[in-house]
């Protein structure tokens, strides 16, 4: 059972890796700031989520879990209130050049 929770630790936090490098690439490769927004808030909330689960099954106890997925949710909050704010200002910026 042991070497079946290292797999999928193995596993989820590689694919989690993966998903932050995607969207760092998204970031420095599309053209305008709503879709570099969109391509790093939605690949760093997936690649947050799979290494938070990745890591679920290395922790102690039931608060050191609950204390991960407390940081994910936060992480996803604070995630979609900056992606709006950077939005808006975005778009108020194309409103004044034209």
């Amino acid at each position: 059972m042991k070497a079946a929770l290292d797999v999928f630790s193995i596993v989820a936090i590689v694919a989690g890796s993966f998903f932050f490098l995607a969207g760092t690439a998204g970031l420095l490769r599309f053209p305008d700031a709503l879709t570099r927004l969109h391509a790093l808030t939605k690949t760093d909330n997936l690649g947050l989520g799979l290494v938070v689960l990745g890591l679920l099954p290395r922790v102690d106890g039931v608060l050191a879990a609950l204390k991960l997925v407390f940081i994910w949710l936060l992480v996803l909050l604070c995630g979609a209130v900056a992606s709006q704010l950077v939005a808006r200002a975005a778009a108020r910026g194309q409103e004044r050049r034209t």
